[in-house]
């Protein structure tokens, strides 16, 4: 049965990095992600495959990173890429812009600050689940980086 709504399911092997891991409450079925580094794949923009380098090492060093996991980091890169140019947007032109009607004048906002605050949102929730913001951090414990998958003899 899938996990419906409330806190997001914690991964088996975080639970066992942060021992919190139960018998009873693990996928003894669960799939093992590959050790492989992730590679930005050909269709990211210069930009965003910078950051998706920055992504994976910093998952690299956390000893979490996964090629299992390129797609979302392609997001998360592409996100913040989003938060970058829509910032230098809102610095070049303002927050809001002017318009005038027949019953006089009024401020706007531009539609680029919604757009970054949605970019920003969505690069938050991203960064979370790959275990890159202080809260998904204090969650997990890890004494060394493992070598090679830790996780590929349990179960």
């Amino acid at each position: 049965m899938a996990h419906q709504g409330g806190r997001k399911r914690k991964p088996d092997h975080l639970k066992v990095v942060s021992g919190t891991d139960r018998p009873d409450r693990t996928n003894d079925a669960a799939p093992i992600a590959p050790a492989r580094l992730p590679i930005a794949p050909g269709w990211i923009t210069v930009r965003g495959a910078e950051i998706f380098d920055q992504l994976v090492a910093l998952l690299d060093e956390m000893g979490i990173a996964s090629c299992a996991d390129t797609q979302i980091i392609t997001l998360c890169a592409s996100r913040i890429e989003e938060v970058e140019i829509t910032t230098a947007l809102i610095e070049d032109n303002g927050r809001t812009y002017e318009t005038v009607s027949d019953t006089g004048s009024m401020f706007r906002s531009r539609p680029e600050v919604a757009q970054r605050n949605e970019a920003m949102r969505h690069a938050q929730s991203l960064l979370s689940e790959l275990g890159l913001t202080p809260a998904a951090r204090s969650k997990v414990s890890v004494t060394s980086k493992p070598e090679g998958n830790p996780f590929k003899n349990l179960g």
